[in-house]
């Protein structure tokens, strides 16, 4: 074993709407979100996945799929190079991804590192019916009761 290389874990991984860094360098993640419901599709989606990884030394090549409900269409990949020089430290990365989602189902979101899986998770996406709302029914006046006289 290579004692100056040690594959890192994943911290976390998290879909949302976006990312925004402050000042202080700390990350916001704004949306975070799990599925996606909506009236219609297809339906265009900009999706950030944010991954921490930490516990590991040396350089790395970051890889994140986006799979199709038949678990074996790529719809989007990306990736990301981060190195760690000591153990104790983390790396925050990235990906942005402008999907079109075709119809409903269970895609997946999976991370890997150097081609070693470290999560695959799902993520819904779904049609709601919209309710229809009741009539409105006049409210009776101050002081008598429902119904009339």
């Amino acid at each position: 074993m290579n004692a100056s290389r040690i594959l890192p874990d994943l911290q976390c991984s998290l879909v949302c709407e976006d990312v925004r860094r402050e000042v202080t360098g700390k990350f916001m993640l704004i949306g975070v979100v799990n599925y996606i419901l909506t009236p219609q599709l297809p339906i265009q989606a900009r999706l950030c996945v944010f991954n921490q990884w930490t516990a590991g030394l040396g350089e790395f090549r970051e890889n994140v799929r986006i799979l199709a409900p038949d678990q074996t269409t790529v719809l989007s990949k990306g990736e990301v190079k981060f190195a760690l020089r000591d153990p104790a430290q983390c790396a925050s990365n990235l990906n942005v991804f402008g999907l079109q989602f075709e119809k409903p189902g269970v895609y997946y979101v999976e991370v890997l590192v150097d081609d070693v899986m470290k999560l695959r998770f799902p993520f819904p996406v779904a049609i709601v019916q919209q309710q229809q709302q009741p009539p409105q029914t006049a409210s009776p006046a101050p002081g008598q009761p429902p119904g009339g006289e």
